[in-house]
């Protein structure tokens, strides 16, 4: 393992714009765009010692690429992690982190409050290879000391969660898994790296979607995975070399262009969703409503304490179950029906009938998830607009 890199002292609005660049020989101002899936070298020797790992440089694209190493850094910088590894999407970070983690006869444990591929990988995926999967009440800290083994490799969480915004005490699921030998890997994708920084509450791996708020915009698929230098190159390297998920070079440049907006656009979609929760909050067509940065909030002090801001998701139980649900989606005119979240346009989705559609009732009620639940991901539409809209819809309910 190398040295730790020295935090840096820019602030992250600044890292996002000049982070990880690295110039070629013309001097270009955006980052360039190397899309090339080999390279050549001066001679046999030195590509026998680029292999070897005795002369730095690029031997393969899908090992490594200049547009995808300014990705990687740029993400590395803004959640304070020593190294990070880009995928071709969120779920494949997810998968090649869990990977890393585990090996036949293993366990792991994992909130049951999980995104619905999320909860294929660790309770179907994983138990094809010998690795044994408990699913606890991600928010009871008892739960996951009791589903704690010796052989516990990794537990898993998202907070907060898909769909609701459950929170979960992510330090004190780190202590946990510590102390029982485990590694703690988070997705952050709700929270974001601007509001939540799980590698500083104790957490060993953050994986991210950057299909979400990282490109922002809807325009490609990504993913990435953020931890220790050790844990990237020792155990997430191989894996990630030799099974393929590599990002493109293109959407690694998608990337980077998105995070030169990415805290701009967070900053704004928050506002406007804290202020739509409020305003939908005293709807009587509306019986819940799922917001981290509102008092009536499940978690609303560990809230305070976790995270540095709310989030640009928004969940509301709509009563009449799925039939009003589905009515309020249809009477929606700005807002699209939309499985997407963290985009630009404000989107709107039924989980039960989507996203989690694989849970079966059970699952749906750990979840958190009922008939008449909407997921809305606020975009970067007047928020004046976005509430006029529901209430043109609200009104035909």
């Amino acid at each position: 393992m190398s040295e730790t890199k020295k935090p840096s002292t820019l602030r992250p609005a600044t890292e996002m714009v000049h982070g990880g660049v690295m110039r070629s020989q013309w001097g270009e101002t955006s980052e360039a765009l190397f899309m090339t899936q080999g390279y050549v070298y001066d001679s046999a020797e030195s590509q026998e010692a680029r292999f070897k790992g005795e002369e730095p440089g690029y031997v393969y694209s899908r090992y490594a690429n200049p547009t995808i190493s300014m990705f990687e850094e740029r993400m590395a910088l803004l959640e304070g992690a020593e190294a990070a590894r880009g995928t071709a999407s969120g779920m494949a970070a997810v998968t090649a982190a869990m990977l890393s983690c585990v090996k036949a006869g293993d366990h792991v444990v994992a909130a049951s409050a999980l995104f619905g591929s999320c909860l294929y990988i660790v309770s179907e995926l994983l138990p094809r290879f010998g690795v044994e999967c408990t699913l606890v009440d991600g928010t009871n800290l008892d739960a996951w000391k009791a589903a704690m083994q010796p052989n516990t490799r990794a537990c898993f969480l998202e907070s907060p969660t898909n769909p609701v915004l459950s929170v979960i005490d992510i330090a004190g699921v780190a202590a946990i898994a510590h102390e029982a030998g485990a590694r703690l890997v988070v997705d952050n994708v709700f929270a974001t790296a601007l509001w939540q920084s799980p590698l500083a509450l104790g957490a060993d791996v953050v994986i991210y979607s950057a299909t979400k708020h990282i490109d922002g915009q809807g325009r490609c698929l990504g993913g990435v995975v953020l931890s220790s230098e050790q844990f990237i190159e020792e155990e997430l390297k191989d894996i990630h070399r030799h099974t393929g998920p590599s990002l493109s070079p293109f959407n690694a440049w998608v990337m980077l262009k998105g995070l030169e907006t990415f805290p701009l656009r967070v900053k704004e979609q928050t506002r406007s969703a804290g202020l739509l929760a409020d305003r939908l909050a005293g709807h009587k067509a509306i019986e819940r409503i799922y917001y981290p940065g509102r008092d009536d909030h499940p978690q609303a002090e560990l809230c305070k304490r976790q995270m540095r801001g709310g989030s640009t998701m928004v969940a509301i139980d709509v009563a009449g179950g799925k039939g009003k649900a589905f009515a309020l989606e249809n009477a929606l005119k700005v807002i699209k029906i939309s499985n997407n979240l963290g985009d630009a346009k404000s989107l709107i989705t039924h989980p039960a009938t989507t996203t989690h559609q694989r849970l079966d009732d059970d699952q749906l009620a750990a979840a958190g998830i009922g008939q008449g639940t909407l997921r809305l991901s606020v975009g970067l539409e007047d928020v004046e607009d976005l509430w006029d809209d529901f209430e043109q819809a609200l009104a035909r309910l």
